[in-house]
């Protein structure tokens, strides 16, 4: 289980009031009637050598907003603000062209479905070695000597080199993907949804790989997920998102042991229990109603439809992410009055 790291250490990222707004058109001129809020005013801080996790339903925003970091998207509106080796800022929004190069080599990403990433007419060396062709200038023996080295190293042969994506199993083209995001020796990956698309033998090993190589290349993760159980495992601190914002951010330990956001509970509510000692510890929180339109929210908070603790107030006025000490954050008004259930023995 990820430990959590020094409070020393310095942002590598922050995302400040990072928007994603996609344009809703209608008619044969494509005039805009509205927007998709995918990503709605989020402040968020990654720290260096940490494991941060995105977590909440499909369809919440997280994917939007890793995909955003590592510019696929171009943000509506907001800072992303990367801090290089001499400890200066550069804001990747309004970078473009030539100048985001340096970037595309300390931030990469890890898709979530290792059968649609890769290219099915490329080989390994072609896969993996493309960004040490682009970046690096590298060809011929040294690149073959440079994917080898990078497929031992996520723990397949280094023969491989020659296969297609066709030959390989689900877990074995994750590491593949895994080794094609290391090629650069980057600072920062995105790993979205890295493991939820294989069997759970296989997540262990892939999670076990990515807590080796943040070890040995003093790696920093944002990691997205859905699966508690895994974001146990593997974070250190844990974002909570709720259709494009976010509503609770705090510690692993903290955030599962004492949630102070009735989304988070109902979400704590659904990790399997595997003890059966523990599976009557706490009654699973079952909500009504569905995820709120991101074209079409509703006032006040977002959660308030769904909510069981909710108030005249909720319906009204949306909460700010506010501090409650040690770091932990939360979007509700009545935060201090709830005692709200989180996993038992966390």
């Amino acid at each position: 289980m990820a430990s959590s790291p020094p409070t020393a250490t310095r942002p590598l990222l922050e995302l400040e009031q990072l928007k994603m707004h996609f344009p809703i058109t209608r008619g044969l001129l494509h005039r805009v009637v509205g927007h998709v809020k995918a990503v709605d005013g989020v402040d968020l801080t990654v720290h260096s050598g940490e494991t941060l996790a995105l977590v909440g339903e499909s369809g919440c925003g997280k994917t939007t907003l890793g995909r955003c970091v590592v510019r696929i998207y171009q943000p509506t509106g907001g800072a992303i603000r990367y801090r290089d080796e001499d400890g200066s800022f550069a804001d990747l929004t309004v970078l473009q062209g030539a100048s985001l190069r340096p970037y595309r080599r300390a931030v990469r990403m890890i898709f979530q479905d290792p059968y649609a990433s890769l290219n099915p007419r490329k080989t390994v060396l072609q896969i993996v070695g493309e960004s040490l062709r682009r970046h690096d200038n590298i060809g011929g023996v040294e690149l073959e000597q440079r994917v080898a080295e990078l497929l031992r190293r996520v723990g397949l042969r280094p023969e491989y080199i020659r296969r297609y994506p066709h030959a390989f199993s689900g877990g074995e083209r994750q590491r593949i993907g895994v080794a094609r995001a290391l090629a650069l020796h980057p600072r920062l990956v995105i790993a979205d949804e890295a493991v939820s698309a294989l069997d759970v033998s296989v997540q262990a090993q892939i999670l076990n790989l990515l807590q080796e190589l943040q070890a040995e290349f003093d790696l920093t993760y944002l990691f997205v997920a859905h699966d508690l159980s895994v974001v146990d495992y593997i974070s250190d601190r844990v974002a909570v998102m709720y259709v494009g914002k976010l509503v609770e951010v705090g510690s692993r330990a903290r955030v599962f042991a004492m949630p102070k956001h009735p989304y988070t509970e109902a979400l704590l509510s659904a990790v399997p229990k595997p003890d059966p000692r523990l599976r009557s510890a706490g009654a699973r929180v079952r909500l009504s109603g569905d995820v709120a339109d991101p074209a079409n929210p509703p006032t006040g908070c977002y959660f308030h439809p769904r909510c069981r603790y909710a108030q005249d107030r909720c319906a009204v006025e949306a909460p700010p992410l506010r501090e409650l000490g040690d770091g932990h954050r939360v979007a509700c008004h009545f935060a201090e009055e709830l005692e709200l259930a989180g996993v038992a023995g966390a």
